[in-house]
């Protein structure tokens, strides 16, 4: 063996152990994530502190007991809500709603639930998408989602997903880190969709709160159906514009 085969075969061998080291590294970092979300998790309901999320009127109550505190409680607990999905976010979002009014109340929301989705992409990213590039059926896929267009696609999925209550925001956020989506195209379609979605809930906080399940629900539709129209709107356009191209 010459001394050129032996370099690029001490190379190749150094190459797969430093990214052996930095898939290991990142199974660390994820490993600690899931273990300190599942603490924190185990805090909250052995404190009591996940049946008051729970309760809208008590919820509002303890944000205001806490003065200045409030704002950051709001956020740290959408940030909690998303990357734990068993805490619920909408209760905390009618509350920032419900005290700091619309502006304010969507600030803080906005932040927090970006914060959140970002955290959990972020650990799917980490922990799931080298092993699911590891399997022969999947990486076809994931090379093509991969490409300009399906980037776009997958982006304007995530964007249309923030627009409607109903559809687990967080959910959504691990699934998108399961994917090769870009991590600022993330970024933008989260922080676009999450807007209208967070000042539409802040707006009606006040009756949010005081509306019971069968009026929340009713609520709840009107502003899925308001923060769809532009995307509805749109659809609705390019299909007859389709349709008249076919006709002529």
């Amino acid at each position: 063996m010459n001394i050129d085969a032996v370099e690029r075969l001490s190379l190749m061998i150094r190459g797969r152990m430093a990214h052996k080291l930095r898939l290991q590294q990142r199974l660390v970092w994820g490993a600690s994530a899931l273990i300190g979300l599942a603490v924190l998790y185990w805090a909250l309901m052995e404190t009591g502190a996940l049946s008051i999320l729970a309760d809208k009127q008590a919820l509002r109550e303890w944000v205001n007991q806490l003065g200045l505190w409030g704002p950051l409680a709001i956020i740290g607990l959408m940030v909690g809500a998303i990357v734990m999905s068993p805490i619920p976010s909408g209760p905390i979002a009618m509350v920032a709603g419900a005290t700091y009014g619309p502006f304010w109340g969507t600030l803080y929301v906005v932040i927090g639930a970006e914060a959140g989705a970002l955290i959990a992409f972020c650990i799917a990213r980490l922990l799931g998408y080298e092993a699911a590039n590891r399997w022969s059926h999947i990486r076809p896929v994931l090379t093509w989602l991969g490409k300009e267009r399906s980037q776009t696609g997958i982006m304007l999925i995530v964007f249309a997903s923030r627009l409607v209550p109903f559809i687990s925001f967080d959910a959504v956020s691990y699934a998108a880190g399961l994917t090769p989506l870009a991590f600022w195209r993330f970024l933008v379609a989260t922080l676009a969709g999450v807007i209208p979605t967070a000042y539409m809930i802040a707006a009606f906080g006040e009756a949010f709160i005081t509306a019971d399940s069968r009026g929340m629900t009713v609520i709840l539709l009107l502003i899925s159906g308001i923060t769809l129209l532009p995307i509805l709107t749109k659809l609705v356009w390019v299909w007859q514009r389709n349709r008249k191209n076919r006709s002529s």
